[in-house]
Parts: C-alpha cells; structure tokens; sequence
C-alpha cells in the first residue's frame, strides 16, 4: 500500500478551506495536513507538516499566496 497524499490548504476564506477538505478527506490516498488562513501560516505549516502539496489561494491578507510559494 502506497502512503498517502499529503496536502495543506491555504484560503483565507474558512467555507472556501472546508469546502475542499471535504472533497479531499473522501477522497482515497489523500489526507489534509493542515488548514491556513494567510501565506504566513501556511509557510509555517508547511515547514512543520512537509505536505506533499499546498493548495494555495493566491490572494489572501498580510503575506499573500505567491509570496508564500
């Protein structure tokens, strides 16, 4: 069995975050990592969690997505 995917999801819109860890936890060999509302936290998630794949918004407050990447 292979080891799952795993992804971070940042989106400063909480419904927008929720919405795609629905999709992404019922969705086999995939497993949500963590959950980020600006670029910062995602930068610090992503140091902490080392996802597979970031599903990043580029446009949020403070420290926006393509800054973050």
């Amino acid at each position: 069995m292979t080891e799952p995917i795993r992804v971070l999801i940042a989106d400063d819109e909480a419904l927008v975050r929720g919405g795609f860890r629905v999709l992404l936890d019922t969705e086999p060999g995939m497993i949500v990592v963590g959950e980020a509302g600006d670029g910062a936290t995602a930068v610090d998630l992503a140091r902490q969690t080392h996802p597979d794949v970031v599903l990043m918004d580029i446009r949020m407050p403070g420290m926006d997505g393509l800054t973050a990447t």
